[in-house]
């Protein structure tokens, strides 16, 4: 893979664009964690990250008593529901499911049964002491994704100040026309051609919000014409522009991250090379771009296929 250039960030975009994707998917889980946690070891989550080693020991041993009482309060009862299905249909007991449970539960704790209730303890405090370690690698990845975003914002002034490159691109928006004051759908195919342009080259940064002189205008424009006006609405919308103009489903944009510069929001979408060529189509007509100097120039058949054998 090529070095990157000016404005890239030594993490993988795609690698924390999955990640990101990862936590997003299980955020129910971190939050519950989070709330079992605090409720059993008060402290705030910057007090409790300024003891990031002894929380850790402290959480895990917490999800090991967890998991413990899990595995005897809740599989054990359930082998137990499972054993009477069993004897019922074979006719040796006649006794209710909660009859033959209860029953079963007052001799969890003798010297006959214990055994089996350790080994249930055990099982549940080694799936909870599992999920644990996930808690503690998912917390290390927002924290870190959290690190990047605040390093990311504090070099985004120099970059607008030096101007677009070769790794850099400004945009004013993404469907709203400044000149005309309305919505223009016909700037999409801009945006997806710069990006087109990036992955076909070397990757690059695509800074929307800003103006090609450098001026910050900012998203407000563009929220209000999508459906869920806000950050989030504005990444999915990103996404589904490359998704429909490269008619690839799976066509990630790349990392999209939002920062605050003079009281607008500037959007930065890192883009990596991509390893196989991206088209995008215009019709029935599938064009392909790269980047070239400050611009993002299309390439003709005999170029791009020129183009693609050196890549």
């Amino acid at each position: 893979m090529p070095n990157p250039g000016p404005g890239h960030p030594e993490e993988s975009p795609v690698l924390i664009s999955q990640l990101r994707a990862q936590l997003r998917r299980l955020l129910p889980i971190v939050a519950l964690k989070k709330f079992i946690v605090q409720a059993l070891a008060p402290g705030s989550a910057e007090e409790v990250s300024m003891r990031s080693e002894f929380s850790a020991h402290r959480i895990l041993a917490i999800h090991l008593l967890l998991g413990a009482v899990i595995g005897a309060i809740l599989l054990h009862p359930i082998a137990m529901a499972v054993t009477w299905s069993e004897l019922r249909a074979a006719a040796v007991i006649t006794d209710g499911l909660w009859g033959f449970i209860l029953s079963r539960l007052e001799t969890v704790f003798t010297a006959r049964v214990l055994p089996m209730s350790l080994g249930y303890a055990l099982v549940g405090g080694i799936i909870e002491f599992l999920f644990a370690l996930q808690y503690l690698a998912l917390d290390r990845q927002s924290r870190a994704i959290s690190s990047l975003s605040n390093r990311q914002a504090d070099d985004l002034p120099s970059l607008i100040h030096e101007g677009e490159n070769e790794h850099i691109e400004f945009k004013s928006s993404v469907r709203w026309d400044f000149q005309k004051n309305t919505i223009n759908r016909s700037l999409e195919m801009v945006i997806a051609k710069t990006i087109a342009g990036f992955m076909n080259h070397r990757g690059g940064s695509l800074l929307v919000g800003v103006t090609d002189a450098g001026e910050v205008v900012g998203l407000k424009n563009d929220y209000q014409t999508l459906k869920h006006k806000n950050r989030d609405g504005f990444e999915r919308c990103i996404t589904d522009i490359v998704s429909k103009k490269t008619r690839r489903p799976q066509m990630h944009p790349g990392l999209s991250m939002f920062h605050e510069v003079g009281g607008e929001d500037v959007c930065r979408i890192l883009v990596e090379p991509s390893r196989d060529p991206v088209y995008l189509n215009d019709g029935q007509v599938s064009r392909y771009f790269v980047r070239s100097g400050n611009g993002t120039r299309e390439l003709d058949a005999r170029e791009a296929l020129a183009h693609i054998s050196q890549r």
